[in-house]
């Protein structure tokens, strides 16, 4: 097992990576002095880890159904009169097991149930081991675009047990890959070529990419400076996603994302034509895809919703060069232009 540290002052936490740590589930929680834990999981995770780690430690197991849709207004009002049924109390606290979703619904209801209760996330699929669970971020969607309620309520703790990552759809490893290509294009060029020469060693994956992250929220908690790097791809992808409605995963989106912005930094000025050809070979290669088959004017006009939108300008994350990111201010009409020249 190897330990990162989120150093956030008194609401720094660990992050622990490393294979079988599910099953040291109990033991690893047992120092945050917490009276009783509730695992929030969805239906597909609960066959596969919920239900066995509900068997081990006794602690109840609470489920909904899998995929986006569930990031709802409805689903959380469900689960959060659940969890009251179960008669949670202040003291006690919630493990997220599962992907980004789980993340983003189980934290939002710690978050505001009760004025809030521990939360420890318990990824299981690659994106949220290498992104989503670690930052405190926490959401859910509106039919208007993805993430638009939430707020940042950060973790007691963070178990990436790579041993899930097995269990994985080659989709789904896929998805998590475009989040770990964004750390190499924004942060890390050695990651890059190392994902471009060899195999993936998931451990190591996982580390760098936490190490990247931990460093940006330590830096930026509440994301208004350097930890907008990490959206790079993500204000194209989450329109792409928003208008999807589910068509695409998550990281297919942010893919297509990532290309988009290059284009559009081509077509601006900031000649990124190498870049582009490097990551469109390394997206094919992860099963990635370049372009997503979705009308451009109708998913471009999903930008003037996003939620890092102040005013009338727009952060958004583009490329230096490989392995340096940078953020510029733009307006969203500046975004809405053409940029399909290749």
């Amino acid at each position: 097992m190897e330990t990162l540290q989120v150093a956030l002052g008194r609401r720094s936490y660990p992050i622990h990576i490393g294979g079988g740590l599910l099953e040291q589930a109990e033991e690893l929680l047992h120092p945050l002095g917490v009276g009783r834990w509730a695992i929030v999981c969805d239906d597909t995770v609960a066959a596969l880890y919920g239900a066995p780690l509900a068997r081990r430690t006794g602690w109840p197991l609470v489920t909904f159904p899998a995929g986006e849709g569930s990031k709802s207004l409805e689903e959380y009002d469900r689960l959060c009169r659940r969890l009251v049924q179960l008669g949670l109390t202040r003291s006690d606290g919630i493990v997220a097991l599962g992907g980004g979703v789980t993340g983003d619904l189980a934290g939002f209801a710690a978050a505001t149930l009760l004025r809030g209760v521990a939360l420890v996330q318990a990824p299981t699929t690659l994106l949220a081991q290498v992104d989503s669970a670690v930052g405190g971020k926490t959401g859910l969607d509106l039919p208007e675009g993805k993430n638009l309620l939430g707020c940042f309520y950060q973790p007691r703790m963070v178990l990436a047990d790579t041993v899930c990552l097995a269990t994985l759809p080659r989709r789904q490893l896929a998805c998590g890959m475009a989040e770990v290509i964004k750390y190499g294009c924004i942060a890390d060029e050695e990651l890059l070529t190392r994902l471009e020469q060899q195999e993936p060693d998931w451990p190591r994956i996982i580390r760098r990419c936490l190490a990247c992250k931990a460093a940006l929220v330590a830096q930026d908690e509440r994301d208004e400076g350097p930890r907008r790097l990490l959206n790079f791809g993500h204000t194209f992808g989450h329109a792409m996603e928003a208008l999807g409605g589910g068509r695409y995963t998550h990281g297919e989106c942010v893919a297509a994302g990532m290309m988009e912005m290059l284009r559009w930094q081509t077509a601006h000025g900031s000649d990124q034509t190498a870049m582009l050809a490097r990551l469109g070979t390394l997206l094919e290669r992860y099963d990635l895809p370049r372009r997503l088959d979705l009308p451009e004017t109708a998913w471009r006009q999903y930008l003037l919703r996003d939620k890092k939108r102040s005013g009338g300008e727009m952060t958004i994350a583009v490329l230096e060069r490989p392995g340096h990111g940078v953020l510029w201010s733009v307006t969203p009409e500046e975004l809405l232009e053409e940029t399909r020249w290749m």
